[in-house]
């Protein structure tokens, strides 16, 4: 046993020797091949690396030229800036020299165009907002630049001054007429014959004009100014030569009073000024006057009919009062005098009401109206204390439309209240006119009645 485990230790020495023997062989091969490649390698980075060292060594060379170039610019620009600053130096105090030279030899005219650049300065504001330049446009063009200039002006933007200034005085005496774009309030524009009256107005044919300063345009009035204004226009245009004709001038050249002209309120604006006090005067003046209308219309006829009866007293109709009292008449002519006369009274008292009818009606409107034209004034002085409460007299604007309510309601009660006491007064006297006929034939049949009985 022990013999045959001693074989097999053997063998197995003998296979391992004889195995790792192989393999020593085998890594020797590999190791040899691995040297040869490494010395291969060596050698060629040892040419990459001699290569690299001869570029860097040419480089080297060509950088340091370009350094000692560079170092060479430097100093040559050092160099340059001391002379430019000697140079400066030099040329502030040779520009000090001139500038006292200048102002030696200019004297007193560095005053002179002081005084021509403050004269186009005011000019400027005159010629760019007169009416002149609608005909004459651009003429502010030379003179703004006169105005902002800070040199000398030259002798031809001086002569463009006096120019502008002369033809300023010349035009404003004259009356022109010229075509220039008009814009319409619709919208749109138009070329139309437009005349100007010296630097005051621009008018066409018919209406006046005003020239817009801030867009440069030439437009229509916002709202035509009162009628006896705006037909100057036209009847002043339509004058033939020899002729006299005036025409209403803004000594504002149209700047103020007519733009304050446009804004004067029309007679509806005033009445709806008036609130809602003014609207029930006015229905108080429309009832008044359809009731005095209606009056009229039926007292007329009524008065009509009474004439025609008073032609045919024998023949009576019930269609008019006359007619009905005649009926009554004719219906107790056996009766006595005194209770015809009676019968007679109670007729005329009958048809009194129907004759009076409307007229008391009438009055009490007529005087029912200035009592709510002033209960408005007192609504509307209380507005406006109010107001001055709130925010203090500083704005009167503020306190415009109560004062307006207090004094548009005071006059819309008069205006109401003198047609119905006109109308009051016609009707009355229609009415006292009709019963004043009645009575005088009531009386005269009740005398020929008595006369009858006597005989």
């Amino acid at each position: 046993m022990k013999l045959a485990i001693k074989n097999l230790v053997v063998a197995a020495a003998v296979t391992l020797s004889a195995s790792l023997a192989f393999n020593a062989t085998a890594n020797t091969q590999k190791l040899d091949q691995l040297l040869q490649q490494i010395q291969q390698q060596r050698t060629v980075e040892g040419r990459v690396n001699q290569e690299r060292e001869r570029a860097f060594l040419a480089e080297r060379a060509d950088k340091q030229a370009l350094l000692n170039t560079a170092k060479r610019q430097l100093a040559d620009e050092e160099a340059r800036g001391k002379r430019l600053q000697q140079q400066y130096a030099q040329n502030d105090i040779l520009i000090a020299q001139k500038q006292q030279e200048l102002q030696s030899a200019l004297g007193t005219m560095g005053e002179v165009f002081g005084v021509v650049r403050q004269t186009a300065n005011k000019t400027v504001g005159t010629i760019s907002s007169s009416i002149i330049s609608a005909q004459y446009p651009g003429r502010d063009v030379v003179l703004r630049e006169i105005a902002a200039a800070t040199e000398l002006p030259t002798i031809e933007q001086m002569e463009e001054l006096w120019v502008a200034m002369l033809t300023e005085m010349t035009e404003s005496g004259k009356i022109a007429k010229f075509d220039a774009e008009v814009v319409e309030l619709a919208g749109g524009s138009s070329t139309q014959r437009v005349t100007r009256f010296g630097a005051f107005h621009l008018t066409t044919a018919t209406d006046y004009l005003i020239r817009n300063v801030d867009t440069d345009q030439i437009q229509p009035l916002g709202r035509a100014p009162q009628s006896k204004i705006q037909s100057s226009v036209a009847a002043f245009n339509s004058t033939r030569a020899g002729e006299l004709s005036s025409l209403y001038v803004d000594p504002t050249k149209g700047n103020s009073l007519l733009r304050l002209n446009q804004q004067r309120s029309t007679l509806i604006e005033y009445f709806h000024e008036g609130g809602t006090v003014g609207y029930l005067i006015t229905v108080l003046l429309a009832i008044g006057l359809l009731i005095a209308l209606e009056r009229i219309l039926v007292l007329s006829a009524v008065g009509a009919k009474m004439r025609s009866q008073l032609k045919n007293p024998g023949n009576p109709s019930t269609n008019n009062p006359l007619g009905r009292i005649l009926k009554v008449y004719h219906d107790n002519k056996d009766s006595d005098v005194e209770n015809l006369e009676l019968k007679l009274d109670e007729a005329i008292l009958r048809e009194t009401p129907k004759v009076d009818r409307g007229i008391g009606l009438i009055k009490l409107l007529a005087a029912v109206a200035p009592l709510m034209g002033l209960l408005g004034t007192v609504i509307g002085m209380i507005l406006t204390f109010q107001q001055i409460t709130l925010y203090g007299t500083g704005d009167p604007k503020l306190m415009a439309g109560s004062i307006s309510l207090a004094l548009v309601t005071t006059a819309l009660g008069l205006i109401a209240a003198l047609p119905l006491l006109f109308a009051h007064s016609i009707v009355q006297s229609r009415a006292k006119s009709i019963l004043q006929v009645l009575d005088e034939q009531a009386a005269g049949i009740v005398a020929a009645h008595a006369e009858k009985e006597k005989a």
